[in-house]
């Protein structure tokens, strides 16, 4: 898959943009602040139905204007799709798929698929489960689409059950409900987040190993909050070695389980008021040798790893037939010189591949003679700060 062209108009920095691109590399250079990472931002929008760097839509929308419209024309084996979408700071955004509006902006999802790595991404180690729960939840409904609905149900079933909890006198038949529907909602989560980390895993490992080979090995492990009552019907998640082969796990299972465990933890739950298991506690625990990488890793170590967390990811995708296209935020500014060279041998293989750099010096040579380059900068006008773009030359043409 690769994107052939790419329209904004009035999202964050760009009053318009209408970019055509190539498969292969491309390089957005420019000073910080000016505009490079909106671009990809938008593309991760699309493909995401969310941004990596904000939770709300608001500030996608540039200042004085109304709606940001973000378009991207795909090509995946020869068929070229356009995701288009308005997004709106307040009420609903409007999709639509070659100019037929959509019932949901979820229709869009699998038109514009990326695998985006950016700053931000070194609190898949450093940070909290929520986190890494995201990390897994964004493959998962790249890879099972039918299961964003699921995903946004389960959200809306936790907030009613919740609220039931914290009620005065909360009737018992109404949270046997809502127990029976969270726990059939979060075994299917549960289910496809442990089949994606056991099928991550030897990529991450693969990957870690060629970026940083002198550190030590990286592995990865799904951390439930029903270890315990999983482990008594025969299914462990909670390995964390290399060596150990990762139990999968039934939908049906992870939901019989679920419910006993709601069962057992009633009386916690309605002393808290909040539901202590199910998919939206549970973690994914990351391991450098025989150590957390969560306080143990050092700087470089979990930027790489949260890198290789990403490249895995593409990997992963790429073997199941839906190859992503490769996004990288200024991935190169704390990565050293074998490092990099590393990186660009992993993306030999890559469809397309989209950078953002401030410095045009931090590119690797092997990039340089190869990749399509774009300069970003920004003006300020009255209506505020607004960015451009212009193609600058290669030292050699892509197609040479």
């Amino acid at each position: 898959m690769y994107v052939r062209r790419v329209q904004l108009a009035d999202f964050r920095s760009w009053a318009q943009l209408d970019l055509e691109l190539h498969p292969g590399v491309s390089v957005f250079s420019g000073p910080n602040g000016h505009g490079k990472t909106n671009i990809v931002e938008a593309l991760g929008y699309l493909a995401h139905l969310s941004s990596h760097r904000i939770n709300s839509d608001a500030a996608l929308v540039r200042e004085q204007a109304s709606v940001a419209k973000v378009s991207a024309t795909a090509v995946n084996d020869g068929r070229e799709l356009t995701a288009s979408l308005a997004i709106r700071p307040h009420g609903a955004n409007k999709a639509h798929i070659n100019r037929t509006a959509m019932p949901s902006q979820r229709d869009l999802l699998g038109i514009v698929r990326t695998t985006l790595f950016s700053p931000e991404d070194l609190a898949l180690v450093r940070g909290e489960p929520e986190q890494r729960r995201s990390f897994l939840d964004t493959i998962m409904v790249a890879r099972y689409p039918r299961l964003a609905g699921v995903k946004s149900e389960y959200d809306k079933v936790l907030r009613q059950r919740n609220a039931l909890l914290k009620s005065p006198e909360p009737d018992d038949f109404t949270l046997e409900v809502w127990d029976a529907q969270l726990a059939a909602l979060g075994g299917q989560l549960m289910s496809a987040r442990v089949q994606i980390v056991h099928d991550i895993a030897p990529h991450l490992q693969e990957t870690y190993h060629r970026l940083a080979p002198e550190s030590r090995p990286a592995h990865l492990a799904y951390s439930s909050t029903i270890d315990a009552q999983l482990h008594d019907v025969g299914v462990h998640l909670g390995e964390s070695k290399p060596d150990v082969e990762p139990a999968l796990l039934s939908p049906d299972i992870a939901e019989a389980v679920l419910l006993e465990g709601f069962a057992a933890k009633r009386s916690q739950e309605l002393d808290r008021g909040t539901t202590l298991l199910g998919p939206h506690r549970d973690d994914v625990v990351l391991m450098l040798g025989t150590q957390p990488a969560k306080g143990y890793a050092s700087h470089g170590e979990s930027w790489s790893f949260a890198l290789s967390l990403r490249l895995a990811a593409f990997f992963m995708q790429q073997g199941d037939g839906a190859e992503p296209i490769v996004i990288l935020d200024d991935v190169f500014a704390e990565l050293d010189t074998g490092r990099r060279q590393q990186l660009v041998h992993l993306l030999d293989g890559a469809e397309q591949v989209l950078i953002t750099a401030a410095v045009d010096e931090d590119i690797p040579a092997d990039l340089r003679s190869i990749a399509h380059f774009y300069s970003v900068e920004a003006v300020v006008t009255e209506e505020g700060r607004i960015s451009t773009l212009t193609p600058e030359a290669s030292t050699e043409s892509p197609e040479e």
